[in-house]
């Protein structure tokens, strides 16, 4: 039986997954998130949001206006039409809806809502090609850093900041990276050679990548 460790605490079925697997798991929160106050800057045409912790602090306040918007990750996705917005674009990593807005938006203009680690690829584009935005740090993303007395065979990350957070006080050198993106992939790549990014970047795919590796070494 292999062992298994998340750095995101998982939801009951997530858990199913891996008990139906007979793998044997910990999981626990790598990172912690602190939302923030913010006001924002109605005369812009459309919203970017490139967490569900940017929509989760968007939502705090309820009086503020919805308007269409863009995103990254299939979750964000979910979580914006839940509460009522429009997704007019969809990208799996902040380069990709760059490379969108650039190609197909370029005379809009944007309030990008993110969180202090973001990655830069986003802005840096939208720069670069004179494209009108205004950003808005949302929420503070704090590293929950634990030092684990063995080693596992397989870590599960899910972000960037995931890795770093681990990465602190253990050493991935022996075990393998299952990541939920290539950004996450990246940061793993610097600790370990032994790395497996998910066919599409869902918890649930990190856990099925995980499964089916050790179920067939």
């Amino acid at each position: 039986m292999s062992s298994i460790l998340s750095t995101k605490l998982l939801s009951a079925s997530q858990r199913e997954l891996l008990l139906n697997a007979d793998q044997n798991f910990l999981a626990y929160n790598a990172i912690a998130i602190e939302f923030l106050e913010f006001k924002v800057e109605s005369s812009l045409n459309y919203y970017v949001f490139t967490s569900q912790n940017g929509v989760h602090s968007f939502l705090k306040d309820r009086a503020k206006i919805k308007k269409p918007a863009f995103c990254v990750g299939g979750k964000t996705k979910l979580l914006l039409q839940e509460n009522g917005f429009k997704v007019e674009e969809l990208a799996y990593n902040s380069s990709d809806l760059a490379d969108i807005i650039v190609k197909k938006y370029k005379n809009e203009s944007f309030s990008i809502f993110s969180g202090n680690l973001r990655r830069p690829e986003l802005t840096e584009e939208l720069q670069k090609n004179n494209i009108r935005y205004n950003e808005r740090i949302v929420y503070n993303t704090f590293l929950n850093y634990k030092k684990f007395d063995k080693v596992f065979d397989g870590v599960l990350f899910f972000s960037p900041s995931g890795v770093e957070s681990f990465s602190k006080e253990n050493n991935l050198n022996y075990s393998w990276a299952f990541c939920i993106g290539e950004s996450t992939g990246v940061e793993a790549k610097k600790h370990t050679e032994q790395v497996l990014i998910a066919n599409k970047p869902t918890v649930e795919n990190v856990l099925v990548q995980a499964i089916k590796h050790f179920r067939n070494p």
